[in-house]
């Protein structure tokens, strides 16, 4: 199995998600994570359409040129030519004009690691994750990809791990329900879970941790801060699950937020760390721009958080129960 470090830092910003980052700053949030210990570094073909991947290659190269970083990337979505000149499309700006086109067969699987390796500079890829199965993602299709994926690119992934071409396979969702569907059918290393097991939501994933410490395979959680509200705070919420957060949602954040007001933690500290107290949580990837938002990061997971605080936050007036009523 392989040893993940317990922070990791999360691509799709430095793919201009949702607004534009220059290649300089991109580079510079990577050589700044690794001179922060950052050593795992999570990426996809579909965080701006290979430029991400692109640019962790460069950085990469540039800045750990022995590559002893490790990097997972994803396959599922197929880059292929379009004509569109649009600033914004799938969340991506100023992205390439390519079109990520959702593919789990063997050969799409195979001809996505190869790309991504060419874009990321490597001969080997740490960790290989299908992108985005299940039903929110995919409606009426999520039956036809699920079974692309099982009976194609399942077996070749295992296939590029049994060679050692890759060191572990796994899905990257952000929905319960099929993690619980590929398990029944796959021998998974790892799952990437975005999202659905945070401070928010406490209790979404408990079923699903469970299992994972009976089948040995090791979660990595994206999302810590439900894309951006469990550092926003409730006073300047505008992110969560990629929209604008309900009002139940702002009322529990609130909440969060004077439960750790009284024990001086940052709601973004206890947001990073309440993951890794699972012992089946490998890593936490919370998305990063900017040396400032690394420095940040390392701030929040060494911030001393007392054994009190963490019942206040997990007693029943707070729980995903209450959140979810």
């Amino acid at each position: 199995m392989i040893d993940l470090p317990p922070i990791g830092m999360g691509c799709a910003g430095i793919g201009n998600l949702y607004r534009r980052v220059d290649d300089a700053v991109a580079t510079d949030t990577v050589a700044a994570a690794l001179d922060a210990g950052i050593g795992y570094f999570d990426v996809a073909p579909h965080y701006g359409f290979g430029l991400a991947e692109s640019r962790l290659g460069a950085a990469l190269a540039a800045h750990d040129p022995d590559a002893r970083a490790l990097v997972s990337t994803k396959v599922g979505r197929l880059l292929e030519p379009t004509g569109s000149t649009d600033h914004e499309r799938h969340g991506f700006v100023d992205a390439p004009p390519l079109e990520p086109v959702f593919d789990y067969t063997r050969d799409a699987v195979l001809r996505s690691y190869s790309a991504s390796r060419m874009r990321l500079r490597r001969d080997r890829i740490d960790v290989l994750f299908a992108h985005d199965l299940g039903e929110e993602t995919h409606g009426d299709d999520a039956a036809r990809h699920l079974a692309a994926f099982l009976d194609g690119g399942y077996p070749a992934l295992r296939e590029l791990r049994d060679a050692g071409d890759i060191g572990a396979i796994g899905i990257g969702v952000n929905e319960v329900a099929v993690c619980h569907q590929l398990l029944d059918f796959a021998d998974l290393d790892l799952i990437l879970l975005a999202g659905r097991y945070t401070l928010l939501e406490q209790d979404g994933a408990v079923a699903l941790i469970e299992r994972c410490e009976r089948a040995g395979t090791r979660l990595v959680i994206g999302g810590p801060y439900n894309s951006g509200i469990l550092v926003e705070g409730s006073a300047q919420a505008r992110h969560f699950n990629y929209a604008p957060p309900p009002a139940l949602v702002v009322a529990r954040v609130a909440a969060l937020e004077q439960a750790c007001r009284a024990f001086d933690v940052p709601l973004a500290a206890a947001a990073l760390q309440f993951p890794l107290r699972h012992a089946v949580v490998g890593s936490v990837i919370p998305g990063l721009v900017g040396r400032d938002q690394v420095e940040a990061t390392l701030r929040y997971a060494r911030w001393p958080i007392p054994d009190a605080l963490w019942d206040r936050l997990t007693a029943d007036a707070l729980s995903s129960d209450a959140f979810a009523a």
